[in-house]
């Protein structure tokens, strides 16, 4: 560039400087990240960040932040993620600092509990707030841990989904059909942990390594930002010679992937190849054309690169993001999944084995309708049956929400036909008469007053 001054050199620099960081919130979170750390991430900094105190002592993560210490006094939060929620925005000031000149903010967390799932879309908001691209790693619970926990994850989720821009699900009931009845409780979740290491080790290797066919940071964030979608992050390696066929064999497998169905469903497709010198253009077609064989209706943003350490060893990462659940344009047209009527030809707009003749279309016309006629409805109205009182009163107390009780019958008082019988020995004295009353005669006939 020149100037007035004379010529001046300027050195660019063309690398952009992508920085990772990776935040595990809640008990579950902060153990995938422990785990993470030792599979060795490069340039990524690792934040662990909970309400129970006690569970963070013999943390190794760069940055450990104790959620709500005020609120929660470092004894965790029950469950409740209300309570996991306002932690989290009692510390929302720490978070941003940490959020602050990050490129890509990953969280990790376990759904269903109290930190994790209120923590986690405070801290997505935040992180989208402070200019970063936003990625959930999340796992559900097990059937066994009940319907609370199931409903608190699925509520969590939509949470997040709303918030970052891709969250990748994998539930851990899915993890009973790779493991068998004799792993441990302690083995099981640690081959959990595998899993989202391998995602995150795909994502980590699209933003630190330069390909012969480059995906860069630009590529990830055309495929994911913005989305809010629920978006599937699988890794899968193998060596030797026919290590093409067993790699897409272990990615199809993938529980993360639910065998392949979800690239059958996938909007957008990542796929990043990493291998040693001897990684050929026949290898890398082969990869690909199985894969899209998988996703035909995706848009499929594909990578390659070339890794000394990797000698015969191939690696494969897809990232895939969902789309909407609805019902495509051609469901319509079919009517309905269940609908068996036969589709017909753009074309001719007939049904295959529908003659196209003018005299069939006639005969068609008199004798068969596509659609029946419609008998309108009778707009004549019954009038309600009679209702006896009580019923009356019983469908009135229902509606009310009162409890019914039956009337109890009314008693009558009447005269009882008493006879003045003979008085005996005394039939010959003389009556008392006492103000013109004959106190002999009992005071209740004297009174007419009726008995019960």
């Amino acid at each position: 560039m020149k100037t007035r001054n004379g010529p001046v050199s300027r050195e660019v620099d063309v690398k952009k400087n992508v920085t990772l960081r990776i935040f595990g919130v809640g008990g579950a979170g902060c153990n995938a990240v422990e785990h993470m750390m030792k599979g060795g991430f490069e340039g990524a900094s690792f934040v662990a960040a909970n309400t129970d105190l006690q569970s963070m002592l013999d943390l190794s993560a760069h940055y450990v932040l104790p959620l709500g210490p005020m609120l929660t006094r470092g004894l965790g939060t029950g469950g409740d993620p209300e309570l996991g929620r306002a932690a989290a925005e009692e510390d929302a000031e720490q978070f941003r600092k940490l959020c602050a000149d990050v490129s890509v903010v990953v969280i990790v967390a376990g759904l269903g509990g109290g930190a994790g799932t209120g923590a986690s879309p405070v801290l997505a908001r935040i992180a989208r707030e402070a200019g970063a691209l936003v990625l959930a790693m999340v796992t559900l619970p097990f059937d066994c841990e009940g319907a609370r926990r199931q409903e608190q994850a699925a509520s969590g989720l939509e949470q997040l989904k709303e918030i970052a821009d891709a969250v990748i699900c994998l539930p851990n009931q899915r993890m009973l059909g790779v493991i068998d009845e004799n792993t441990s409780l302690l083995e099981t979740f640690k081959i959990t942990n595998g899993f989202l290491a391998e995602g995150m080790r795909g994502i980590h290797r699209l933003l630190s390594r330069t390909g012969i066919i480059n995906v860069d940071f630009a590529d990830l964030c055309a495929v994911v930002r913005g989305r809010h979608a629920e978006s599937v992050f699988a890794s899968a390696e193998a060596r030797g010679e026919h290590r093409c066929r067993e790699a897409i064999e272990k990615l199809m497998n993938s529980p993360l992937l639910e065998g392949g169905a979800v690239l059958s469903d996938a909007d957008a497709v990542l796929v990043s190849l990493v291998g040693g010198p001897n990684l050929t253009m026949a290898e890398v077609n082969r990869v690909m054309t199985g894969i899209n064989r998988a996703c035909e209706n995706a848009q499929v943003v594909m990578g390659a690169s070339i890794d000394e350490k990797c000698n015969d060893r191939l690696e494969i990462t897809v990232i895939a993001t969902r789309r909407e659940q609805s019902e495509a344009p051609w469901m319509a047209q079919r009517g309905g999944e269940g609908s068996r009527l036969p589709r017909k030809d753009v074309t001719t707009g007939k049904a295959p084995g529908e003659s196209a003749g003018e005299e069939g279309s006639e005969l068609d016309g008199q004798f068969f309708q596509e659609t029946p006629p419609v008998r309108p409805p009778s707009r004549f109205v019954p009038p309600p049956p009679d209702l006896p009182p009580e019923k009356k009163h019983q469908m009135l107390a229902q509606k009310q929400g009162k409890p019914y009780r039956k009337p109890k019958s009314k008693m009558r008082q009447g005269m009882l036909p008493l006879d003045i019988v003979s008085k005996g020995r005394f039939e010959k004295s003389e009556p008392t008469i006492y103000h013109g009353e004959d106190l002999d005669v009992p005071t209740y006939i004297r009174r007419g007053v009726p008995l019960n």
